[in-house]
């Protein structure tokens, strides 16, 4: 008995307190940890966690604001943003994105969608954000979008407002185009988006401020698949801006009509204030294509390999040997120095002799004996070789750069460029050899180094309407408001007055209406048939040289080859209302090319705009702020 209670004894259960006590810690321990937790989540993080949790039934959309609206100055729509749906995937409450990306891409054709959504997350999207994978759907395929909604988790239909250029290609280049802001674009600029339009080209971008407008807001609720439920809150959006823009549709229509199908340029300006009337260039280009989602690659390629540069603005960017119509700048600059009268007279014998090459005249018989009068409206070479050769080089490039060429004219759209004005220190600089008399007769013709541009061409005519006064070139009226008021006016600029004696240009105004108005005027053809006196002068730019003693006929010559023809002209003689300079490349003679141009600008502007029964004097505006140049 002894021995079985000691043997109880000894197999007696262990004591648990000490296990227990271990066992509660650790039961402790995590219930801390875990406590911790629920405080972090519930209480630290509980805003974030609630967005989270809401974004999975609740979403914040982002609503575009429309662009502001483009006018001509008539207060004609241009362009307007009119809504159009697209195709927006949130890749998060897609289930199987890949499948998804799949069935879209048979839906609607291409293979575009996941690069799409690639440089969306490369560009640092958040968090479901919807991204556009395709833009300006067709009924049919929203049809089929929704009819396959349940097939596609994560896809929806959004509604966008979208940029769209009523008159197609019209006056392209000015008014540019809008395209999807890119990741530099969200970097340099404060409140875009992603997918967001933003103006890249012309009017559009430099005007991009007021166009753009401010954007709404919407709270929605969604299921499961990101399909729209109902509306919980809205924050409206803010439309851009008007532009009310100088350029009149009319004037505009008839300039494109009138170029047809020859590469080109047309600016009409209104001398008394600067503002652009129409500004055509030649080919142009459907703004339209240009969009959100970006020009098509095979669109995109047709433009760019196009030998005709349609998307060159040819009135700012491009420079042409300025041909005959730089005889103009010969006569100012001439009488200005004392080198030339007007009852200067020279013999053209149909060339002349200068070192040891023959300059010839356009006209192979010659003009004969004859001085300035004749020699403008009949646009005499020999008559003008002389008066380059009396003159030099180095004044008349002075005389050139007082009326505004070689430099740019502070029109406010990208790119232009400033052109050509050659003198000896210029030659010095560019090719390091001096100046060679015999350059001067090239340059006094408008051929050798000068070289300028369509709107330079007429800013210096307008300053032959107006006394001298050289206006900055202006395309935008005034900005205004929702509600019509306007905002911000452009008042005319004047950049310069150049000091010329009024008596130089009346000599040059009576040549200038006999070109259009004699028999013998080498634009007699534009005559206008309302009675309005309309001074001119012709042009023809010779695109290569021909070979000495050699007179090739047009028809003889490939196309590209063949001479610019140049017509510039403003009109009322005493009391000028518009001012035009026009290029037609390798048009010919701009008596036959250019000129014909012109004078359909002219009938439709004096039919919109009939002149006063009887001619005013030229305004004397010299008083107006401005920049005075004198050049004596």
């Amino acid at each position: 008995m002894a021995w079985f209670l000691r043997r109880r004894k000894s197999n007696a259960a262990p004591k648990l307190e000490p296990r227990l006590i271990a066992l509660f810690a650790l039961m402790m321990a995590a219930l801390s940890v875990l406590t911790a937790r629920l405080y972090y989540l519930q209480v630290i993080e509980s805003q974030q966690m609630t967005e989270l949790a809401d974004r999975n039934r609740i979403r914040t959309l982002r609503v575009p604001a429309p662009r502001g609206i483009v006018f001509d100055r008539r207060h004609r729509p241009l362009v307007d943003t009119h809504p159009t749906f697209d195709a927006v995937i949130v890749p998060e409450d897609a289930t199987d994105l890949s499948a998804t990306i799949e069935r879209l891409e048979t839906l609607f054709g291409g293979d575009h969608i996941a690069d799409k959504i690639s440089q969306a997350e490369d560009d640092g999207r958040p968090a479901y954000d919807p991204i556009t994978v395709d833009e300006r759907l067709t009924w049919p395929q929203v049809v089929a979008l929704e009819t396959h909604q349940l097939e596609l988790p994560g896809v929806s239909l959004q509604v966008t407002p979208r940029r769209h250029y009523l008159y197609g290609g019209l006056a392209a280049h000015l008014l540019g185009y809008v395209g999807e802001t890119t990741g530099q674009d969200l970097r340099k600029m404060a409140g875009y988006h992603m997918g967001d339009e933003i103006g890249k080209f012309g009017l559009e971008r430099g005007w991009e401020p007021y166009l753009r407008g401010a954007s709404g807001g919407q709270e929605i609720e969604v299921d499961a698949v990101g399909r729209r439920l109902r509306l919980l809150k809205e924050n409206p959006d803010r439309p851009g801006q008007s532009v009310v823009l100088t350029i009149d549709l009319d004037l505009q229509q008839v300039a494109e009509q009138a170029l047809g199908d020859h590469a080109g340029a047309l600016v009409a300006l209104d001398p008394n204030s600067g503002e652009i009337l129409a500004m055509a260039s030649h080919p142009t280009f459907d703004p339209n294509m240009f969009g959100v989602s970006g020009i098509s690659g095979a669109d995109w390629h047709k433009l760019m390999a196009d030998p005709d540069h349609p998307l060159q603005d040819r009135v700012i960017q491009g420079t042409y040997p300025p041909g005959s119509t730089f005889k103009l700048v010969d006569t100012i600059a001439a009488m200005e120095e004392g080198t030339l009268k007007d009852n200067t007279g020279y013999f053209c014998p149909g060339g002349i002799w200068y070192g040891n090459r023959e300059y010839r005249c356009w006209r192979k018989q010659g003009h004969g004996g004859l001085t300035l009068h004749r020699a403008i409206v009949e646009s005499c070479d020999v008559y003008f070789y002389n008066v380059g050769i009396h003159l030099g080089i180095d004044k008349l490039a002075k005389w050139a750069h007082l009326l505004g060429f070689g430099q740019p004219t502070g029109i406010e759209l990208d790119n232009e460029k400033g052109g050509v004005v050659p003198s000896s220190a210029w030659k010095r600089k560019r090719f390091h050899e001096r100046w060679y008399p015999a350059e001067t007769l090239s340059v006094a013709i408008g051929q050798g180094y000068v070289a300028i541009t369509p709107l330079q061409m007429a800013q210096m005519l307008a300053e032959v309407a107006n006394n001298g006064i050289r206006y900055k070139p202006q395309f935008v009226k005034q900005i205004e408001g929702l509600d019509g008021r306007v905002l911000k006016p452009y008042p005319p600029e004047i950049e310069a007055k150049v000091d010329i004696d009024p008596q130089v240009l009346q000599t040059l105004r009576d040549a200038m209406a006999d070109v259009v108005e004699a028999p013998n005027g080498t634009a007699h053809k534009a005559k206008l048939d309302n009675n309005v006196t309309m001074c001119g002068k012709t042009g023809t730019a010779q695109v290569i040289k021909q070979a000495a003693g050699a007179r090739v006929k047009e028809e003889n010559i490939p196309e590209r080859y063949r001479d610019h023809a140049w017509f510039v002209a403003f009109a009322p003689k005493e009391h000028p209302m518009i001012a035009i300079a026009c290029i037609v490349e390798h048009g010919g003679h701009g008596g036959s090319a250019a000129a014909p141009v012109v004078r359909d600008v002219m009938e439709k502007f004096f039919q919109l705009n009939p002149p006063p029964p009887e001619s005013a004097p030229v305004p004397n505006l010299t008083k107006a702020s401005g920049r005075r140049i004198a050049a004596r």
